[in-house]
């Protein structure tokens, strides 16, 4: 059996903590306090616009706001009367200023049982420290969400590849950049709609699945119909369902569906992948090509910072060298 993993900080094998929490929570419901009845917190402010609304702020200062965050507790130091945390949210961190005097003895006493991990609101001012970090001074801190399972160890993160990939919620957790990447992709997605829509392109979906094979050379993955008592295959290639809808008048017509193939596997091309696919009527088949530099451009020089360079088919810029056709793969 594998050894379990140990915990430098509390002694205590991962298992062990699991049992640890499981009970923390055991004494919450049974005490009536069972945070998964909360289903809404009075969240007014994020992390980021604190920063930047009170960047002026000097040392030692209160700003005389008071407001509602929530989010996930990344790190804690309980320090007798006072401790110190630090909260995570949709745009980032922010500190927490949490003492007994201010947040009362039952509350200060159900903080320092609180993990990291643990999803949590809290109210309070917002005040600059003597060391310059802006922070929050809690005056009402409530448990949201138990965290059942650790996170992984602060110091080293979650640097295990395949751990990231499989379990994408942890990656998320630990490291803020992988977050970044599923935005830049949302964001080049509705981007690039928005874009194909002013040509006056019309967006649709084809089928999932297809009774016969495409996709050239690409293996498919394939299912079963039992309805139909048929093979069908997943789709790759969906232009023969594009070009159907031309012939049938629809002469701008784009899709960005996900596809299923055993081309290979690696991080940088995901199964199912992404592409787009935008066919035009009256029109040489290679002007489509001519679409797609100026809208990738613009929103890699807009989320990396770094103008890219165009060669033919091929985008160069912080993310090194992208094929658009593969751009989606590659965020």
């Amino acid at each position: 059996m594998e050894e379990q993993k140990k915990n430098p900080a509390q002694g205590l094998s991962e298992s062990e903590q699991v049992q640890v929490r499981r009970q923390k929570l055991a004494d919450l419901q049974a005490a009536g306090h069972d945070p998964f009845t909360l289903t809404k917190y009075p969240q007014d402010a994020y992390s980021a616009d604190l920063k930047a609304e009170f960047a002026d702020l000097p040392n030692e200062t209160d700003s005389g706001k008071t407001v509602a965050l929530a989010g996930r507790m990344m790190s804690k130091r309980v320090m007798g009367k006072a401790s110190f945390a630090h909260l995570r949210d949709d745009k980032g961190d922010i500190q927490l200023y949490v003492r007994r005097d201010e947040l009362g003895e039952e509350p200060y006493a159900a903080f320092k049982k609180l993990d990291v991990g643990d999803i949590i609101g809290v109210k309070g001012e917002v005040f600059r420290t003597k060391t310059g970090e802006l922070s929050v001074r809690a005056t009402e801190l409530t448990l949201l969400a138990k965290s059942l399972r650790p996170l992984p160890e602060k110091f080293h993160g979650l640097t295990d590849k395949e751990l990231r990939y499989r379990q994408r919620y942890v990656d998320l957790i630990m490291n803020p950049e992988s977050k970044r990447n599923f935005e830049i992709r949302s964001k080049f997605v509705a981007f690039l709609r928005r874009y194909l829509d002013n040509l006056g392109f019309m967006e649709v979906e084809t089928p999932v699945l297809s009774p016969i094979a495409g996709g050239a050379t690409a293996r498919p993955f394939i299912t079963h119909h039992n309805t139909l008592d048929i093979d069908m295959y997943m789709r790759i290639a969906t232009e023969l369902h594009l070009k159907r809808l031309i012939v049938g008048g629809i002469e701008r017509v784009y899709d960005t569906q996900s596809r299923s193939s055993i081309f290979m596997i690696r991080a940088s091309w995901a199964i199912p992948f992404h592409t787009e696919r935008s066919p035009v009527s009256f029109q040489y088949i290679y002007a489509k090509d001519d679409l797609v530099p100026a809208p990738s451009a613009c929103i890699i020089l807009q989320y990396s910072g770094s103008p890219p360079k165009i060669s033919g088919m091929i985008l160069q810029n912080a993310f090194g060298k992208i094929p658009l056709s593969m751009f989606f793969i590659a965020l």
